[in-house]
């Protein structure tokens, strides 16, 4: 399969700009997420690498291949849609076949083909079956078959497991991630589950407004976001505003209204200085409480508790404003209104960005 490459891709719709200069490299092999709230340009990027948009500007390569201009049956990638689009006529077997018996190949081969691809989504003794009397799952699999039978050069996925129940999204996320590197696809997946993104994804691209606001590893994406937008999307965050007071060695102290807090910059382009303004991310998970701990400290009241089974999270009420800390596997359960408590974290768990 081939590497993608979005060069600096333009797209308009009349007066709306729905990207300004999207520029990625898909690397072969690889399951690359595209994640962002609705309306951030990440589909519409997704039908351009498809062929079913044409770019206002900029270009789009699989492998050394320039694709912009070629229709979408000319660049060998599949699209599995988050509506399936099965045809209900049809048996799970006609429905996988249907793309190879368009391009009028040999009956023998399309059998073979057929069969290859059932055997590789759990679907071998299904081929007879109607689509009616599939579950969800299921049915997301013939749209997977159907879509691997063709031997697309790229797989490209958008919001495929939406219309499914939590527990079969869970499944199905395991399915497709293995289906990808057992056949050892270039896919592209659009999301707005940061859940989904984060269990399945080699990188990801977090998009906003049209733009790429970070590229990187589910975990370098997590634990260390490059702008606020990022950082509160991903997950759950706590942001603390305040102004540099000094820098020193990849970390910066920062006066805030909860004292001074220090966080590591991340952004490897940033170098602030004192006086500038700084937001500073801080996990509900990266808090300590009443464990004595060094680093940053906070003192506080617990106003809220929702108990969760394996975490605990707690809104703590501070001088100035919430904070949200969670517990991992708790083994004491804190009231809201008992004694006041003593929040720590540590220097390398608080991710310090320009505003």
């Amino acid at each position: 399969m081939d590497e993608i490459r979005v060069e600096n891709v333009v797209k308009r719709f009349g007066a709306v700009t729905a990207l300004g200069g999207v520029s990625l490299e898909v690397a072969k092999g690889e399951l690359f997420f595209l994640l962002g709230a609705s309306g951030c340009g990440k589909t519409t990027l997704l039908r351009c690498i498809a062929g079913l948009e044409q770019p206002t500007s900029g270009r789009i390569r699989f492998g050394e291949r320039d694709v912009t201009g070629l229709p979408p049956h000319r660049r060998e990638a599949a699209m599995v849609f988050q509506s399936y689009a099965l045809w209900p006529h049809l048996s799970v077997e006609r429905n996988v076949a249907f793309g190879l018996e368009e391009r009028r190949l040999p009956k023998g081969e399309i059998r073979e083909r057929v069969a290859e691809a059932l055997e590789l989504v759990h679907l071998k003794d299904m081929g007879e079956r109607g689509i009616d009397q599939l579950s969800g799952g299921q049915q997301q699999r013939v749209a997977l078959a159907r879509a691997l039978v063709v031997r697309p050069k790229c797989l490209l996925l958008d919001e495929p497991l939406s219309n499914l129940d939590a527990k079969l999204r869970v499944e199905m996320r395991r399915e497709i991630r293995r289906i990808v590197k057992e056949g050892g696809l270039t896919a592209v997946y659009v999301t707005h589950d940061q859940e989904e993104a984060l269990a399945m994804g080699d990188r990801i691209a977090v998009l906003n407004g049209g733009v790429v606001e970070q590229v990187g590893r589910p975990d370098e994406i997590y634990r260390a976001p490059c702008s606020p937008y990022v950082a509160g999307f991903i997950g759950e965050t706590n942001l603390i505003r305040g102004r540099v007071e000094e820098v020193r060695q990849g970390y910066v102290m920062v006066g805030t209204e909860l004292g001074s807090l220090v966080g590591r910059m991340v952004d490897p382009l940033w170098r602030p200085v004192a006086g500038d303004l700084v937001i500073l991310s801080v996990r509900p998970e990266s808090w300590r409480i009443n464990s004595g701990d060094t680093g940053n400290s906070v003192d506080g009241i617990i106003e809220e508790r929702s108990y969760l089974g394996p975490t605990i999270q707690y809104r703590i009420a501070t001088p100035c404003g919430s904070l949200r800390v969670s517990e991992m596997n708790p083994h004491v359960v804190r009231e809201p209104g008992d004694a006041p408590v003593r929040l720590t974290a540590r220097h390398a768990d608080v991710v310090a960005m320009r505003p």
